[in-house]
């Protein structure tokens, strides 16, 4: 009888052995994010103590870290960055910024910025300020060694505030910019590949044609950097000039309307920055941009094919569709590009003079 009473009672403390499994590993788990956490505040500090040295001021109103129990959450509201060491020098500010990071997956931290962003000379008011719905930003790999850097933004617009009032420069529906090591590392010659995509966007006080929205994917690589360390673009393309580097332009789109062209090919710079090479262009519609480019001033160039296409572009409105077809020939060679009667014709850079096959379309500027 004794027997029988007693194995009810082993079989009732049976629960208890997984109950306190489940309970040393939640503990296990708790005590693990908090180490996590303070390494991760430890590293924050340690990596912001070390910008600062270098000129490069990274500051918060108030700041916090959370996301337990599976993420690390690094809150930063009213973030401001002064680079004190660019020339000119530069603050940025911006409304909050929300870090996350996977307990799981530590080297992919994902970001999102609250509008509005500003920038501005030090002391001094905005002069350029960035709004948008909802901006994203991801990071593969650490800070000071990033794989690879990306930004989305939503409804991006960019005005220039250092006026009587601001003026808008840049919009779009969405924006993208994705960069990436393909080879060499941040502190030792990177070659970097950025790929950019905007979709339904405009470019205003620059040219009319950008003022008519476009959507435009290109895929760049950047050959010659000495290295990826903070500083103003002009520099970067200097180092490219001076290494005999390249900007390889491996595939561009753009789309306006009824046209439509890709291009690819390879760039260099000058010693002086302008651009120098060519690249192979394939468009179709083009007829329907020239006469915005200017086309007026191929009369007054030397050659006498250019003449004879800036007379009959001159007169497209009163030509026939076969006339205007055999105007646009004398640009380059007939293709068909996605289904499309397209041309393919060299747009060339030569000390930083563009020509579109006969066509001189002017001066750009120097990148340093």
């Amino acid at each position: 009888m004794n027997h029988d009473t007693a194995l009810p009672r082993r079989r009732s403390i049976g629960w208890l052995i997984p109950v306190l499994l489940l309970v040393i590993v939640v503990a296990g788990w708790c005590a693990f994010w908090f180490y996590a956490a303070e390494r991760a505040r430890d590293t924050i500090a340690g990596w912001i103590e070390r910008e600062a040295r270098a000129g490069r001021m990274y500051t918060c109103a108030s700041q916090s870290l959370g996301g337990f129990p599976f993420r690390i959450e690094f809150h930063c509201n009213q973030a401001e960055a002064q680079f004190d060491k660019t020339r000119p020098p530069m603050k940025l500010s911006a409304g909050n910024v929300l870090a996350a990071v996977q307990i799981y997956q530590p080297t992919l931290v994902l970001a999102e910025i609250d509008a509005p962003l500003t920038v501005a000379d030090p002391g001094q008011a905005p002069k350029l300020t960035a709004n948008w719905s909802l901006a994203q930003v991801s990071l593969r790999g650490t800070p000071r060694n990033p794989q690879r850097v990306s930004f989305v933004a939503e409804k991006p617009t960019l005005d220039q505030t250092g006026g009587a009032r601001p003026e808008r420069v840049f919009a779009a529906d969405n924006g993208q910019v994705h960069g990436r090591l393909a080879s060499g590392t941040v502190q030792d010659n990177p070659v970097i590949d950025i790929a950019a995509s905007f979709k339904a966007a405009t470019v205003l006080n620059w040219h009319p044609l950008a003022a008519k929205p476009f959507d435009f994917d290109g895929d760049t690589r950047l050959v010659g950097l000495r290295n990826f360390q903070p500083k103003p673009w002009s520099e970067r393309f200097r180092e490219i000039q001076q290494a005999n580097g390249r900007i390889e332009v491996r595939n561009a789109r753009l789309k306006q309307g009824d046209v439509l062209a890709v291009a690819n090919g390879n760039l260099r710079l000058t010693s002086q920055g302008y651009l120098d090479g060519e690249l192979m262009v394939t468009a179709s519609g083009v007829e329907k941009i020239l006469p915005a480019l200017g086309v007026e001033a191929l009369a007054r160039q030397g050659n006498s094919r250019s003449q004879r296409l800036g007379a009959a572009l001159g007169l497209l409105d009163q030509m026939a569709p076969g006339a205007i077809a055999g105007a646009v020939s004398l640009l380059g060679e007939q293709v068909e590009l996605e289904g499309r009667k397209a041309t393919r014709m060299p747009l060339r850079f030569k000390d930083g003079l563009a020509t579109l096959g006969p066509l001189k379309l002017g001066q750009t500027p120097p990148l340093f």
